[in-house]
């Protein structure tokens, strides 16, 4: 007992400990040999016996798991030792990648909307006309279409021209209040400096029930939205015409390069135009069973943030993959 018990603690390795298990509780080992021994005994000496073998046996199984635990962590210790590297032995450089700019400017966008308690919508990039056009006061031959260039299929759908449609979903699946931002891809068939066939929208809906939101909320929101991405910037809204708010209007910050004096990218008027809203018109409300709502709606082009905030000139050399351009912004 005792030798085996020595040889359990001064074993260095598994594979030894193993063979000493195997003596100990093989079919040849020890306690098979002395429960064989039971047979010769007297019925006067075989309770005490096996009472000893079995207490022998608990006490080895315990030396036994504990030592193979030892053993164990010894032996991944040391693995890790040997397996150990220097880092500080490489100075490579490392092309790590990095957000798309226009990405990056999607999340700031999100992020604070979120911040607001607005909640994230999206829908499919494939419409039906009702959604994209109809419910949107904007019916079949309304001149206004013309503006959308849209990409239409061959079973009459087509590629979403904004991401209003989704405004519209939500409105038909939900009730008042409302406080939502649509992000998303949208398409149209134009191809410039400041145009590309694809690019990315975040629209925004507030509706609530009576007379409770007005112009003044709207501007008020978007001031703070505006400061938030822009810094201390001047914010105008100027009159215009969208089919779906009215009264509408584009807004405009301070020119965020100039600062006031005229340059080429601000037309030398000292503003530029950053996105459009308005006060949502009531034959929207109408088309999706609304009654004694009011509210707002707005929306932006976030590659046109994009352009803004990183001055890149040409908005398609965001969508041209030039490593030049895109490693500029790990």
């Amino acid at each position: 007992m005792k030798d085996f018990i020595q040889k359990i603690s001064e074993t260095q390795d598994l594979a030894s400990l193993e063979k000493i298990r195997l003596e100990i509780f093989g079919k040849k080992g020890i306690l098979a040999e002395g429960f064989a021994k039971l047979k010769t005994l007297d019925n006067s000496e075989k309770k005490e016996f096996a009472e000893k073998l079995n207490k022998q046996r608990d006490e080895f199984s315990v030396l036994i798991d504990n030592k193979k635990a030892q053993l164990s962590k010894e032996a991944i210790e040391l693995k890790m030792k040997k397996d150990a590297v220097d880092v500080t032995l490489f100075n490579e450089p490392l092309n790590v990648g990095a957000i798309h700019p226009v990405m990056d400017v999607m999340d700031r966008i999100i992020e604070y909307f979120v911040s607001q308690n607005f909640s994230l919508e999206t829908g499919p990039l494939i419409e039906d006309d009702f959604y994209n056009f109809e419910a949107l006061n904007l019916p079949k031959y309304h001149p206004a279409r013309d503006m959308q260039d849209t990409f239409y299929l061959s079973d009459s759908r087509l590629l979403r021209t904004h991401t209003s449609p989704v405004q519209i979903r939500k409105m038909l699946n939900s009730k008042p209040p409302i406080r939502m931002i649509a992000p998303g891809t949208v398409f149209r068939r134009d191809f410039d400096v400041t145009h590309t066939p694809m690019f990315h929208q975040v629209e925004g809906l507030v509706v609530e029930e009576g007379d409770n939101v007005s112009f003044a909320n709207l501007k008020s929101m978007l001031e703070g939205f505006l400061k938030h991405i822009f810094g201390d910037v001047k914010v105008r809204f100027r009159p215009s015409f969208f089919p779906f708010t009215e009264p509408s209007a584009e807004v405009d910050i301070s020119c965020i390069f100039c600062h006031g004096e005229g340059c080429r990218i601000c037309k030398h008027t000292t503003w530029l135009e950053v996105l459009g809203c308005g006060v949502v018109d009531p034959n929207v409300f109408k088309s999706v069973g609304y009654k004694n709502v009011s509210g707002y709606a707005f929306g932006l082009g976030v590659e046109r943030f994009a352009m803004l905030l990183h001055r890149v000139p040409d908005l398609r050399s965001l969508f041209e993959g030039d490593l030049r351009l895109l490693e500029q912004f790990k």
